[in-house]
């Protein structure tokens, strides 16, 4: 910080805060500059997801985060419903946003070279979310029990998951009625799929 604070002497429309991102309220400091902010980092790989989430999730009036995060994170955050990529973080990520992967950056660019390729991925927040659900967090639970088994059906997933309460009959029977395949994997379904699958449960 002292060399920061050297260095940016000269320039007064930087203020520095020196703090823990994960306990910074993002939306005390649009309220005392003006919203909407722009959020851009270089964010250390163990908390990439902890960070963007707590941004999205409390919707703070942001309208931009460009971050440069490990590429196979970023993969999976802008991965489409079929894809190997395709995942509980792609669905929670565009449930809040739209995400655009903007440039890789190989491994080879660092000096030390680290052991993961990295990329940047810009996030736009949604002004409409595109999906919309009263109870986001059962939402959320549905999701990632949908993806806790990796290749095995929905029916198999959410059943053995304990949280729902559905035999595999009830749920293969809720699906079908809803016109999906009793055999369907969460891998095939897009996000709409899956809100009108939680809303019928």
């Amino acid at each position: 910080m002292p060399v920061l604070e050297n260095t940016l002497a000269d320039y007064d429309n930087i203020r520095l805060i020196n703090g823990d991102i994960l306990k910074t309220d993002i939306g005390e400091i649009a309220q005392e500059y003006g919203s909407p902010l722009k959020v851009m980092a270089n964010l250390p790989y163990y908390i990439t997801t902890p960070v963007i989430m707590d941004i999205l999730e409390k919707e703070a009036p942001v309208s931009d985060i460009v971050v440069m995060i490990q590429k196979e994170v970023a993969m999976r955050m802008q991965a489409k419903p079929g894809t190997k990529d395709y995942g509980s973080l792609s669905l929670v990520t565009q449930y809040f946003a739209e995400p655009y992967l903007a440039a890789n950056v190989p491994r080879n660019c660092f000096m030390p070279r680290p052991n993961v390729d990295s990329a940047v991925i810009r996030l736009t927040p949604h002004k409409k979310k595109p999906i919309e659900t009263e109870d986001t967090e059962g939402f959320f639970r549905f999701i990632k029990a949908a993806f806790s088994k990796r290749r095995k059906t929905l029916v198999n997933c959410i059943c053995s998951s304990g949280d729902f309460g559905y035999t595999k009959e009830e749920f293969g029977r809720l699906l079908s009625e809803a016109g999906y395949d009793e055999r369907i994997r969460g891998e095939a379904l897009a996000p709409e799929d899956f809100e009108k699958i939680f809303s019928l449960m």
